[in-house]
């Protein structure tokens, strides 16, 4: 099996950091693409924005599909697995961005209030606002068209952003959540730790430990974002790991079961199984 590949910013019109595409163009040309077929899984390095203006389809993040519909936004964030159906169904945009477009030209307050830059854990990828994306799509092409460039980046950024926070508004609103801003800085940390230590331990009391707070108190915080408790949202995101890494690398089952932390291969096998009612193995021939 080969590889996921890891997909750099790549753009047709040599901008480095920001690209805005017509699916009716892009579709097109996705076999023509040499480095990674687009309809299998693959990382991507930056963000996107997949809108939809016509038809339906479906599209598949982190080895989870969703449905789309006229209205869709489905938001993408670096360092996730997506794919595109084949023979696409359904007409739209695709916006592009680098994490260096984000942090030279969205303001930081806007950073730490949008969850899908960072923390996709905290809300659904899936948004419906038809009249938003249509008020987006006219501004960014009107400004793209534009033969006056000054301040282009600029101009385009601040679109963007006012667009990003109106979808996170109707994403939290959605979720009728109203958490304190310091509970949500104990989750961000949580989340980070767990990404940066998953390797090492899956125990709740290391990161309680690492946060100096009580188990207790961070299982009620993480129940809070997540309705699940810390040690589901570990096992959760091991899993999800393992199965980036399954169908995405050549990799031996043990070689895989070693690198998430697991001491013994039959160890691994009893956890995934426990978490997916299936063995490596079988996921990973399902998966061909």
């Amino acid at each position: 099996m080969k590889n996921i590949p890891n997909i750099s910013f790549k753009s047709i019109e040599n901008k480095t950091d920001f690209d805005f595409l017509n699916l009716s163009k892009l579709f097109p040309r996705l076999d023509t693409i040499e480095d990674h077929n687009p309809t299998l899984p693959h990382r991507i390095s930056f963000f996107a924005l997949l809108i939809v203006t016509k038809g339906t389809g479906k599209h598949q993040i982190d080895l989870k599909e969703y449905d789309l519909i006229k209205g869709t936004v489905l938001k993408i964030a670096q360092g996730q697995v997506h794919a595109f159906q084949k023979n696409p169904t359904y007409e739209g945009f695709l916006i592009i961005f680098t994490n260096d477009f984000v942090m030279n030209y969205i303001p930081k307050s806007s950073i730490n209030l949008i969850s899908h830059l960072y923390n996709y854990h905290l809300t659904s990828p899936v948004t419906i606002d038809q009249k938003g994306n249509e008020e987006f799509i006219k501004q960014i092409s009107s400004e793209i068209e534009s033969r006056n460039t000054y301040a282009q980046s600029n101009i385009i950024a601040a679109y963007l952003n006012l667009y990003l926070l109106k979808l996170e508004r109707i994403a939290h609103y959605r979720e009728s959540k109203d958490l304190k801003p310091k509970k949500h800085d104990t989750f961000i940390e949580f989340k980070n730790l767990v990404e940066s230590n998953y390797t090492t331990t899956r125990n709740v009391k290391d990161y309680a430990d690492l946060m100096l707070i009580s188990t207790k108190s961070l299982n009620q915080v993480v129940q809070e974002f997540t309705i699940n408790t810390a040690k589901s949202f570990i096992d959760n995101y091991v899993i999800l790991e393992a199965k980036r890494d399954l169908v995405s690398t050549s990799k031996s089952i043990k070689e895989i079961a070693f690198a998430l932390g697991f001491d013994e291969v039959t160890n691994f096998t009893k956890f995934f199984k426990k978490h997916t009612m299936a063995t490596p193995k079988e996921f990973k021939m399902e998966a061909k």
